[in-house]
């Protein structure tokens, strides 16, 4: 009888002082902690949610408003870490498809210079002396076989290199073409937004399975708001020809139109509706109406 109490005891106060023994070790533990530590809440990343500020820039209409998804770069795989409310006005415009392909041509021509050229009939080579007599034989008048009427003569009115053909597209065709561009890359969902461009390695083949394991298309152009890019995305792109990085403020029509995704760091985006939201809501916009002169630049 006194055996069998023994043993019930025993099922009963081992696991109560077992318990004891946890709490007096788990608060000799926080007792040892500073008090700062105590009190610290667990450091956990919240979601980035950026918002968007209309007090500078009303938009013309905020049902038209655009959302985008902040993706991660520290890794391979895709992960949402944010959210960020998109400016109407810059990324929702209505496209207009003839802009874009004004700023196209004025982008192919404004930089060509023809190099195509003739000769006068001052620059051929013999026709120095008179060809026949001019009167009895018959035949025309000439003075000189370099006429270029004769074959192997001068040409009239032929191009005469160097020729430029630059010209300037009118300012707001330009600020215009930026937006619909945008606006069109955000429709197609060719447009990504990222945090940033700090990518864990140098390593190219880091950088080729992240645009592969995203479906970024054959070829990518990468814009931060600084020219100076990080020495990694730097060094993996360098093997990668179909991988190019931009600063926000070289940004073109030509440019985005060329590479299938366009990819922005959240300062690029934040740079770009600065920057196109005031041209298009400045004062003295007739003042850049005006016919574009060499020593405003």
């Amino acid at each position: 009888m006194l055996q069998n109490i023994l043993n019930r005891s025993r099922q009963v106060l081992y696991p109560v002082a077992r318990t004891f023994g946890r709490s007096s070790n788990q608060g000799q533990a926080v007792s040892s902690e500073s008090p700062s530590a105590v009190t610290a809440p667990l450091a956990t990343k919240s979601p980035l949610i950026l918002p968007q500020d209309y007090t500078d820039y009303a938009p013309v209409s905020r049902s038209t408003a655009r959302q985008a998804w902040i993706e991660n770069t520290d890794a391979v795989a895709e992960r949402k870490i944010g959210l960020i409310e998109l400016h109407p006005d810059v990324f929702a415009a209505q496209p207009r498809v003839d802009i874009i392909q004004e700023n196209v041509e004025w982008q192919r021509k404004y930089r060509y210079v023809s190099m195509a050229h003739t000769k006068t009939r001052a620059e051929v080579r013999g026709g120095g002396r008179k060809p026949w007599p001019q009167k009895g034989g018959g035949r025309s008048r000439h003075g000189s076989l370099r006429s270029p009427m004769l074959k192997g003569g001068g040409v009239v009115h032929g191009p005469r290199s160097p020729t430029t053909h630059f010209y300037m597209l009118p300012f707001y065709k330009r600020v215009l073409g930026l937006t619909s561009t945008l606006s069109v890359k955000l429709a197609q969902d060719d447009l990504h937004i990222v945090e940033n461009v700090d990518i864990p390695t140098g390593d190219a083949e880091f950088l080729k399975d992240l645009i592969a394991e995203r479906n970024w298309g054959p070829s990518v152009l990468i814009v931060d708001e600084d020219h100076m890019f990080p020495a990694n995305i730097s060094q993996a792109s360098d093997d990668l020809g179909y991988v190019n990085l931009m600063p926000s403020f070289g940004l073109n029509v030509y440019s985005m139109l060329k590479h299938d995704t366009l990819v922005l760091t959240v300062a690029a985006v934040k740079h770009l509706e600065q920057r196109l939201l005031y041209q298009l809501h400045r004062n003295d916009a007739a003042s850049k109406g005006g016919k574009f002169k060499l020593d405003q630049v």
